[in-house]
């Protein structure tokens, strides 16, 4: 069944009137959140601890910042917007003490709630609203005059995750969530129900199967395969890494098909029949796998203990990985590219 997606005429901003909502971290989504809702009329409350940057950059755009615990003792609606690794810590020891029936707890990546590491009290309800996109970009849309789509999800107070509802839209929840995100912009760009566990699985499986892990891992496969095979780091550099923007720029402007159409023929050709042998049945038994090591909270499991421990091996591995010869090369051919704002990490 198609999502159902709802616009600005769907939403009112007068069910956050007179509430003030709670942003829990100036960061990458926080920033954008807290000036698109003032900029829209919504009271707002940050909480960002001094001594950061991010404290510095929310006292420059005119906040007054206070701790975690005052903004959620000041807020009616209070978002977390913090790492994940960091969410439930925070929540337990300065959230959790200033909520109480009829406040809403929010988020905008459905992890810790989905995983059951924020369980919220008696008489809260809880929302998602989660921009699909950065937010620097969900801000500089909202100033242009548009949006990002977004997702809502709702769950009511003491529902459990069976109980998330995607068809109900009279409840005060959701009129507050579609509040929310036209305060954003989201609603500009249209807003699509899901629920906490669909964000949150999907978002995952993403990242770790294609977005993130599977490119890269396919990049540097690559490359080693030329540079093994004898070619220079320089070529292999240019065919597996740098000229991938252009394929994944084509993708975001038209699917599949437009990059077919915009490419050669002979590489369309390549594309049908080389991609199958390396993405093969195997490869996506394999994604299987990745994602039922989600949806069962095993990987949710994992990371939470790893970062118990101080994160050894995401550590270990971080910096192995920027040793590697794809990332040395690279530097040094950004230099040869003045139309690239390098950014560049030791």
């Amino acid at each position: 069944m198609p999502a159902k997606i709802y616009y600005d005429k769907d939403a009112d901003l007068k069910h956050l009137a007179g509430k003030t909502v709670a942003i829990i971290g100036y960061g990458s989504q926080g920033h954008a959140h807290a000036q698109n809702l003032r900029e829209s009329g919504v009271k707002v409350v940050v909480g960002q601890r001094p001594g950061g940057a991010n404290y510095d950059l929310a006292k420059s755009h005119g906040f007054e910042p206070v701790s975690a615990a005052d903004a959620a003792k000041q807020g009616d609606v209070i978002n977390i917007l913090l790492p994940d690794e960091l969410q439930a810590d925070v929540y337990k020891n300065d959230i959790l003490p200033n909520l109480k029936a009829g406040k809403i707890l929010m988020c905008s990546h459905g992890f810790n709630i989905h995983f059951g590491l924020i369980e919220p009290p008696k008489g809260v309800d809880l929302l998602l609203v989660a921009p699909k996109g950065p937010g620097h970009l969900v801000r500089s849309e909202f100033v242009a005059g548009g949006g990002v789509p977004s997702l809502i999800a709702t769950r009511k107070a003491g529902a459990s995750a069976s109980d998330d509802d995607m068809s109900d839209e009279s409840s005060d929840v959701f009129k507050i969530g579609m509040a929310y995100a036209k305060g954003i912009g989201g609603t500009r760009g249209g807003v699509i129900r899901t629920t906490f566990a669909e964000e949150t699985e999907t978002d995952l499986f993403g990242e770790q199967a294609v977005l993130c892990g599977g490119a890269a891992e396919l990049v540097k496969a690559g490359f080693e395969t030329l540079v093994e095979a004898g070619y220079q780091p320089e070529m292999a550099y240019f065919e597996c890494m740098h000229e991938l923007k252009l394929i994944v720029d084509l993708f975001y402007q038209g699917g599949l098909s437009y990059m077919r159409y915009s490419v050669s023929n002979t590489a369309e050709y390549g594309d049908y029949r080389s991609g199958p042998r390396i993405v093969t049945a195997e490869t996506k038994a394999e994604m299987k796998r990745i994602l039922e090591d989600i949806r069962s909270g095993r990987f949710a499991r994992d990371w939470m203990l790893e970062n118990k421990a101080g994160a050894p091996m995401f550590k270990a591995t971080r910096r192995r990985e920027r040793q590697h010869p794809i990332e040395k090369v690279g530097k040094q051919l950004r230099k040869m590219m003045s139309w690239i704002t390098a950014k560049e990490v030791d």
